[in-house]
């Protein structure tokens, strides 16, 4: 019997766009059994100092909506080795907007040893959260 292969990939989804959801089918095509973590509000506020638009609960039903999704879960933690240790993944994708990134090497070297395969993805680059905020938030001011 051939071994499932189980992908990780994770992020706050607060405005969906394109680029996640050309990460999460890029990530299925990838893996047998695709787990989402979605950022909690609070792992959001802390690392990028605002309030998601969405709360967990809208995001996670967004992403769980996805037939490429097979389980979704919280991500209240960035450490990708951590998450490693809970959900036992074969491949962790992400955007290349993070390969050579320091964090990211650590990340690479740490679960390497554990046989993980650190997939980066081609970042959509016309298209991003923080560009989308930064409209509405100026049509709203207008």
């Amino acid at each position: 019997m051939d071994k499932v292969i189980i992908g990780y990939t994770a992020g706050a989804f607060d405005v969906f766009h394109i680029g996640h959801l050309n990460l999460i089918k890029r990530a299925k095509e990838n893996c047998d059994f695709l787990i989402v973590g979605v950022t909690s509000d609070e792992l959001i506020q802390k690392t990028k100092n605002k309030v998601p638009l969405s709360n967990i609960e809208e995001r996670m039903d967004i992403i769980s909506s996805i037939k490429y999704v097979d389980r979704v879960v919280i991500q209240d933690d960035l450490d990708k080795v951590a998450a490693w240790k809970k959900y036992r993944y074969d491949k962790l994708f992400s955007g290349d907007d993070w390969k050579n990134n320091e964090r990211w090497k650590k990340y690479e070297d740490e679960l390497a040893k554990y046989d993980v395969q650190v997939v980066y993805f081609p970042y959509t680059k016309a298209v991003s959260s923080t560009k989308l905020q930064e409209y509405v938030n100026k049509v709203q001011e207008d």
